[in-house]
């Protein structure tokens, strides 16, 4: 069971970023809604997730690196340190990245999708759950695990599986949250959701900052 967690901690994250309105879904709403066509909603989610799993996929590999050659109580707290930075800046700074234009093509929505997942510490939430992550076959002589981070460094099929569950996760949650906003409830519930939502993340953030340090 201790192996399975991290996939499901991956998926569930990936789940709650799927319903966060600026992870995606409400722009492919916007889209859809301008060219009165659900299947523009649903062609607009494809890139989208695939700009999240870049921007996360960047992060993974980043401390996956960051861990082969830093000592792990400095990868630690630089951990911790970057998330409550992080959730201090959203918290103060809550403005969402501005996008130009309703125009785009495929290429546009992976480069917003990146931009924007980015820019909400989409990655930086998955490194909790990295940094715990336990070894299968690598138990320390004194029953601890050993992270699995160095081995995804080198793992692509690893990192790969790993951004792949939590993409999936976030697809069809954000799918589904897109087609019901669409199909049934429209967008003037939003306004306080919104907010709501943006308000629970950088606590998220910054809880998860505290988790490393704990765990």
């Amino acid at each position: 069971m201790s192996e399975l967690w991290p996939w499901i901690a991956l998926a569930l994250l990936g789940a709650y970023h799927g319903v966060n309105p600026g992870m995606g879904w409400l722009f492919a709403v916007a889209l859809g809604l301008q060219e009165k066509s659900r299947q523009v909603v649903i062609k607009a989610l494809f890139p989208i997730a695939l700009g999240h799993a870049l921007s996360i996929g960047g992060i993974v590999l980043l401390v996956g690196v960051a861990q082969v050659i830093l000592p792990e109580p400095i990868l630690r707290r630089l951990g911790a340190s970057i998330l409550f930075a992080f959730g201090l800046y959203r918290l103060f700074r809550s403005r969402h990245p501005r996008w130009v234009g309703m125009r785009v093509d495929f290429k546009d929505l992976v480069i917003w999708s990146f931009f924007m997942s980015s820019a909400h510490g989409a990655g930086l939430m998955l490194v909790p759950i990295l940094l715990n992550w336990p070894a299968s076959g690598q138990v320390h002589p004194h029953g601890m695990t050993t992270p699995l981070l160095g081995q995804m460094a080198g793992s692509p099929g690893l990192l790969l599986a790993a951004t792949g569950i939590h993409t999936l996760s976030l697809l069809l949650v954000t799918g589904a949250v897109a087609l019901l906003v669409y199909e049934k409830l429209g967008l003037a519930l939003l306004r306080q959701a919104w907010f709501n939502l943006d308000l629970l993340w950088v606590i998220a953030l910054m809880v998860a900052g505290g988790m490393i340090l704990v765990f």
